[in-house]
């Protein structure tokens, strides 16, 4: 009986310690969270309520197994699975610790910066983002590698391994090269400013937004909601056009094909009208010039001004539509047309011999005596 007993006191007693220390520290946490509101730190490191419970279950039990004479046969087994519970719990209970300070510091900042440089804020965001995964890689790594000390044939094989380390180092950066660049080149930009998150960019002719950054590739979301997946060595290697670089501000532009006859002053004015109507438009600037001719039109450039890429599209396609409704209704004479007419004859003169001088649409006298 006492053989059965002290095993199920030792692992019932640690279970529930466990949910006591683990219900407690979350109560205090959220007394924390709900009296300093102002900061997010307390609830964050709430998320860690899982980590936490298990380390502190794998620790107890770790401690306490060896009095509960349960599975004598298994016994270092046991004691290897607990003790890589631990290491395990213990890194992700670091990593949502570190997650949690880094996220409260950069909302801290965020809130106080968000106004006045909106830019400054989204290339702090790239840079916390990737340092964060830095952190969990460095710590998952460390995590690993405390998990195989454990075993005594990998202590036993650290000397060789060590031995070894050049060969497989260079071995390992060949072959991995172009993860290598890739990881490099998601530093040069996180720590570059050459894109950040939220920033409108052009690549390989799509438009769209910087989505998320990884040490080793970048999402972009177009503006039909596509998400295009690029290795970060792109943006190092290629151009590409960051539309938010130096300020959201942009300047449009709206193209027309008219007649010649078309109002180009009256044009600026109702231009103006749709401007002021359109929330779009941010009042720097607006102008129409003739920017080309041809034989039959002639090619009138709008410029306009807004806040940002998605205002800079509204406002385009609002002057475009309203214009050319506004030249169908009232000057229909301005648009391109086909001329069908009879062209104008240039002026003839005599011949010396009296006879009518030939029009160029005439046969030649020999081939009308034929």
């Amino acid at each position: 009986m006492e053989n059965l007993l002290r095993p199920v006191i030792v692992v019932g007693g640690s279970l529930a310690l466990t949910l006591l220390i683990g219900w407690a520290t979350d109560r205090l946490l959220r007394k924390a969270d709900a009296r300093h509101s102002e900061t997010p730190l307390w609830g964050l490191l709430r998320r860690g309520r899982v980590p936490y419970q298990a380390l502190l279950c794998a620790a107890l039990l770790r401690g306490s197994y060896d009095r509960a004479d349960l599975l004598q046969e298994h016994r270092v087994g046991i004691g290897r699975t607990l003790t890589l519970i631990l290491i395990g719990s213990a890194a992700w209970l670091i990593v949502r610790i570190a997650a949690a300070v880094v996220e409260t510091t950069f909302t801290r900042y965020a809130s106080s910066r968000a106004h006045r440089d909106p830019a400054r804020v989204r290339r702090v965001r790239t840079q916390v983002s990737l340092i964060m995964r830095v952190v969990a890689a460095v710590v998952g790594v460390v995590a690993i590698a405390a998990m195989l000390l454990t075993f005594p044939a990998m202590r036993a094989a650290g000397a060789s391994l060590l031995a070894s380390a050049g060969i497989i180092g260079i071995v390992a950066g060949v072959a991995a090269q172009s993860t290598l660049s890739n990881m490099f080149a998601g530093f040069q930009i996180a720590f570059g400013d050459m894109v950040r998150l939220g920033d409108t960019v052009v690549v390989d002719g799509e438009w769209g937004t910087v989505e998320d950054i990884t040490l080793t590739y970048l999402t972009v979301r177009t503006w039909d909601e596509r998400r295009l997946t690029m290795p970060v060595s792109y943006f190092t290697s290629k151009p590409f056009e960051n539309w938010s670089r130096g300020g959201a501000q942009l300047t449009g532009t709206v193209f027309w094909q008219l007649d010649h006859s078309a109002p180009i002053p009256a044009m600026r004015t109702h231009l103006q009208d749709i401007l002021r109507a359109c929330d779009a438009w941010d009042g720097r600037a607006y102008d129409i010039s003739v920017t080309d001719s041809t034989p039959n039109t002639i090619e009138i450039r709008a410029l306009l001004t807004a806040k940002d890429a998605d205002d800079i599209w509204k406002l385009r396609v609002t002057v475009r539509e309203q214009m050319l409704t506004w030249l169908c209704t009232h000057h229909p004479y301005a648009l391109p047309r086909v001329n069908t007419a009879d062209a104008t004859l240039p002026p003839t003169t005599p011949r010396p011999d009296g006879t009518p001088p030939r029009r160029a649409h005439e046969p030649p006298p020999h081939a009308q005596r034929g």
